[in-house]
This record gives structure tokens, sequence and C-alpha cells, in this order.
């Protein structure tokens, strides 16, 4: 077995729902993993990580994301609509709007079983791997089941375009004797490359310039204060982290926070190791006798996306 731990903070939502994908991801290629939250010292919270073998379990969840390429998959009988254009007279509310209608998919995996009971282009679920790595099926945001399927992401992007976009970063169309564009934003594949031990050591703090997202982090979101300024209008991309919203996206695959009232969320932190199928309980509060600490937070509006924002603590009288 091999343990290790990083920081997080609590507050940010999005972290937290990342720390359990680094669970669910560590157990699905490792095995036998366990995680939790330390929160002795309060200035240095931190999620601890178990799982089998010699390897970094971080480090081991980060190589497979830096490495994998994702495809859309889809049921039986699909086929994919051509795209939506944005109109002219009618400026798309994220920039990622107008670039993921122009973005078009390595391929299209067909299947018998499937989340939903029918494909939508924009939330069609993704598969991640290939080559040497298993194939891991995430679609929180196609759930047809009873339960909330907390899609945040909205208007003419797709889940494969946004998550191709956290994993490889978005390029500029090639100008002339260019066989490939520019690198406008960064992925996880190039912060693999760039910063490996900083991304292993602290994986939500190494922040870059994004476009589009799931909208998990609030340190990437904005909305809209009429005070004459939009980021999408100045081409200004906000930082955040793609390790965020990628391993927030596999976090919710089998779990969900607890929504109540209009756009409120509660979820919890726990502070004994849990193995993934505990812990998915655990992050919406249904574990009364852990040790846990419990957060609250609403989720606001950005023209027609959900963004979650900072949460503040609970305090049980």
């Amino acid at each position: 077995m091999k343990a290790a731990s990083i920081p997080v903070d609590l507050p940010n939502p999005g972290q937290v729902f990342a720390c359990l994908g680094f669970l669910e991801a560590a157990s699905f290629l490792l095995g036998d993993a366990e995680g939790r939250f330390d929160w002795a010292d309060l200035a240095n919270v931190r999620f601890g990580l178990s799982a089998a073998g010699s390897d970094n379990p971080f480090g081991a969840v980060l190589e497979f994301l830096a490495t994998s390429e994702p495809e859309q998959w889809a049921p039986v009988g699909y086929q994919d609509p051509p795209p939506k254009k944005a109109k002219a007279d009618e400026p798309a509310e994220d920039e990622d709007e107008i670039e993921d209608s122009e973005t078009k998919a390595s391929g299209l995996a067909l299947s018998d079983a499937f989340p939903a009971g029918e494909g939508d282009r924009m939330s069609l679920p993704i598969r991640l791997g290939g080559g040497s790595h298993p194939l891991i099926e995430l679609g929180h945001w196609a759930d047809g089941s009873s339960r909330n399927n907390f899609k945040l992401y909205a208007g003419n992007r797709s889940a494969y375009g946004i998550a191709r976009a956290m994993l490889l970063g978005v390029r500029d169309k090639p100008k002339r004797n260019q066989t490939i564009g520019e690198l406008k934003t960064r992925g996880i594949t190039q912060l693999w490359e760039e910063q490996r031990d900083a991304l292993i050591e602290r994986p939500f703090h190494v922040l870059t310039p994004m476009g589009g997202s799931f909208n998990f982090d609030p340190r990437g979101a904005w909305t809209a204060i009429d005070a004459g300024y939009s980021p999408n209008e100045h081409k200004h991309r906000v930082a955040a982290s793609p390790v965020v919203e990628l391993l927030a996206a596999w976090g919710l695959e089998n779990a969900r926070p607890d929504e109540f009232e209009t756009r409120k969320v509660r979820y919890a932190a726990w502070g004994i190791p849990l193995p993934p199928i505990l812990a998915r309980a655990a992050l919406y509060g249904g574990i009364a006798t852990l040790p846990m600490k419990r957060f609250h937070f609403d989720l606001d509006m950005s023209g027609k996306n959900k963004v979650v924002t900072f949460a503040e603590p609970e305090i049980k009288e």
C-alpha cells in the first residue's frame, strides 16, 4: 500500500468533489483505495489517499488523465446531429460555445448500455483511457435516473468538448505553414509535462487560464454585475484548475451532494479512512456517526449556466 496527501480547501466544493474523484480513480486504477480528510491543522487541511501498489496514488491518477484522450459514447442507433451555430446577432454567452461547435469528435462509440433513455449531443457521456489503460465511462450529467444529474454547464457546449479542453488544452486553428495551431489554454497534459512535481504535490493549486468548464471550481466562475465588463467579450480567461473540473466530474459519477430549497447545496467532508462505496454516502452527509465537517453553498447563474460558489460551514447546535 502507498499513502500520500494533498492540501485541500474545504469551502471550495469542487475540490471536495474532486477528492472523491481521486478516491474513485485510485480505486479503479490501483485497487484497495481509501481516503479521508484531515483538519487537525485548520491552516493546512489535507486529503489523504492510500491504494494498492508502490506508486503515489495521486501521481498515478494524474498520469492516467494526462495520457488519456476522451471519446464520446452513445446508445446503439444514435446519430449525431449537425452542430448548432451561434447566430451572428446573438453572441455566445461563453466563448467555448462557439469553439465547441467547431470541434469534431475523434470517434463515437455505441453501446447497448446507456445511462439515459436517449442520447443528447451536448450531454453524451465520455470514455477515458485506451492503449495500456483500462477504459472508464463518465457521464453523471447524462444520468437518466430519478436523482438530479447535477449538470451545471449549458448552451452550445458538449461534455466531450469541455473534457477535451480540460485534458488536452485548446489550440488556435493552424496558420499557414503550421501543422498544429498555437496553444491557447493548457490542459492536464501540458501541466503534467511542465509542472509534474507541483501537480502531484498540490494538484488543486496549479492553476491555468481556462475558457469553459463543467463549472465546479468557484475560482474560475464569474457572473454578470452589469458593470460594462465581460470576460468573454474581452477574451479574458479566468484561471482555475482543470484537475478540479475533471475529477469533480469523476467524483459525482456515483454520488451527489444534497440539494435543498432553490439552488442550495450541502456537502460533507469525512474524517476517517473510507473506501469509495462509503465515501459516496459521506459526501451527501448520509452517515451521521462519522466525524464530519458540513458545508453549504448557492448555485449562482451565469447566463444559462449554473456555477458553484464558495461554501460556508454549517455548525450543528
